[in-house]
């Protein structure tokens, strides 16, 4: 009943009435604030803060003339030796700083003290929650086309890769340097778990091992597990597949291997098709089983192009296009390309680029650059810069400008590899597109055909710088392409070794920390100089 009257009597402003205890104590509380409230009470603390400026005011100038008398004092009984000392601390100091931030920009792309300062001392300042929110990437009404319309870093097959074992491990065994990455291995390994395995593996032993293989990190762990496959099913073809690459250390016998994958991937590939229709699982089993031989033939072409048979080379990779005309996505005509310069077969190196150079297939340097050199091919004999000054261009030499100028924008890391100003590794089993990666897998295999056609090389070097004059600086949209992405360098960086050094585009410009170090260190370098050859009449200007 007390809280039912208490309710009813606070209903109208929602609070309930005080009891007598609270009341009592809550009154004294309330006298001292109506008295804090009174304007004498303000009259007293404005006084009493009047007389705390002023106190502050007379006393501050004594402290401070204290301060500096004693700090004259100290100066005073310093030597030179102390001075020179200090001077070449504070250089040594600078120039250890000045040599890590530009090693870690030339490693990482960043100034460590900015990185620092913005991952660490910001939030601690309060930077993170006084910033504005971050706008949206793209307006509500746009967000789907704006989306598809942007560049993706998106990491890419090599079509033209090297063997493991025939190739990547002779050089690790030669130079002793790794020249495969975690990461690319990794896409690597789950390359091979999407191609080479389906969900119909469990009925059958030899692929259930061969799943298993696959997934291995050891090498010599997948190879057993490969013996092992061929032990319970001789005709198990993605065992000779692994084999075949990884196991076989020369191109001869990876290509022994190969067709014995041939031979069985084509009689299990015959029973899938039979029964293809009868379930989703047997479809699944059909697709791993074109996946397995399609790839055994692309590499059965490779073979014989790496141990000359070009010619052969070429016949069984039109016949693999033609067989199967909807795997384009794997760019077996990169593979043709390149076995038909090394055929100096031009024409039908024209017939394929009419093919794939269209503007609704995706690009590649290959493409791109192969385009570029036929059409230097008709001009680069004669070709001469100074000639070209006195009399222009004719109309062919504009069009292989314009071809090489269109390359440039796809891959501007390119040309240092062409005109060999930059140092060539070996390719990556994976490239990203129009970067330092996808440079380096072209021009290891089409140096060789840009040298073959004399002047090609010498036309590259004259007009391939012309090409950033054409393109919006900064870089919001492209000329002829898409705007350059910006997410090459860290994804480069990830597919090539640490041995290699990363072609960056654009340039980044030098951090600030880097300049304010580099100039610090000469500051201090040359005081200490001056003090070690004038002492007094730098101790003079120190006490100054």
């Amino acid at each position: 009943a007390p809280s039912a009257v208490m309710a009813e009597g606070g209903g109208g402003s929602g609070r309930g009435l005080l009891c007598p205890g609270a009341a009592s104590a809550f009154r004294p509380w309330e006298q001292l604030r109506r008295r804090a409230t009174a304007p004498w009470a303000r009259g007293l603390l404005a006084m009493a803060a009047g007389l705390g400026l002023l106190y502050a005011v007379l006393r501050v100038p004594v402290r401070l003339r204290d301060g500096l008398a004693a700090v004259t004092m100290f100066l005073s009984t310093l030597t030179p030796k102390f001075y020179f000392a200090l001077t070449v601390t504070s250089s040594f100091i600078s120039g250890l700083i000045f040599v890590f931030e530009w090693w870690h920009f030339r490693k990482y792309g960043t100034s460590f003290i900015e990185q620092v300062s913005v991952s660490h001392l910001r939030p601690l300042i309060g930077g993170a929650e006084n910033s504005p929110p971050a706008p949206a990437a793209f307006p509500a009404g746009e967000n789907e086309t704006s989306r598809q319309n942007m560049p993706e870093c998106k990491v890419w097959r090599n079509p033209l890769n090297l063997f493991r074992g025939a190739e990547y491990s002779r050089y690790m065994w030669v130079t002793g340097k790794e020249p495969l990455t975690y990461y690319d291995m990794n896409l690597s390994a789950q390359d091979h778990q999407t191609f080479f395995t389906c969900d119909t593996d469990a009925l059958r032993p030899s692929d259930t091992v061969m799943q298993k293989a696959w997934r291995e990190r050891n090498p010599q762990a997948r190879i057993k597990a490969a013996y092992q496959a061929l032990e319970l099913n001789n005709d198990c073809a993605t065992a000779y597949v692994l084999l075949a690459e990884e196991e076989a250390t020369t191109i001869a016998d990876a290509e022994k291997y190969f067709k014995q994958a041939l031979k069985a991937g084509e009689m299990i590939y015959r029973k899938s098709q039979n029964c293809h229709s009868q379930s989703p699982q047997h479809e699944a089993q059909l697709r791993r089983d074109t996946n397995v031989l399609v790839y055994v033939k692309r590499r059965l072409a490779m073979c014989a192009r790496k141990l000359g048979r070009i010619r052969e080379a070429v016949k069984m990779m039109r016949d693999l296009m033609k067989e199967f005309p909807l795997l384009s996505m794997l760019n077996i005509h990169e593979n043709l390309l390149e076995a038909l310069l090394e055929l100096q077969a031009y024409a039908d190196v024209q017939a394929v680029l009419a093919k794939y150079d269209d503007i609704s297939l995706p690009k590649s340097a290959a493409i791109c650059y192969t385009a570029a050199l036929l059409k230097a091919r008709a001009v680069s004999e004669r070709f001469s810069p100074e000639t070209a000054s006195k009399r222009g261009l004719s109309t062919a030499e504009i069009n292989a400008v314009e071809a090489i100028h269109r390359a440039v924008e796809f891959n501007p890391h390119v040309p240092k590899y062409l005109l060999e100003m930059k140092s060539l590794v070996l390719p990556p089993e994976h490239i990203l597109k129009r970067g330092d990666s996808e440079a380096v897998a072209y021009a290891f295999f089409h140096l060789q055909h840009w040298k073959r056609i004399e002047g090609a090389l010498n036309l590259l070097h004259c007009t391939w710088e012309g090409t950033f004059r054409m393109i919006p600086y900064p870089l919001e949209k492209g000329h002829l392409f898409y705007p350059y992405p910006s997410c090459t360098e860290t994804a480069d960086r990830e597919l090539l070794p640490t041995f290699h050094e990363v072609s960056v585009y654009p340039q980044k410009e030098l951090p600030f920390f880097i300049h304010f170090t580099a100039g610090l260190c000469s500051f201090s370098a040359m005081l200490a100089l001056l003090t070690h050859q004038f002492p007094e009449l730098m101790v003079i200007f120190a006490k100054a």
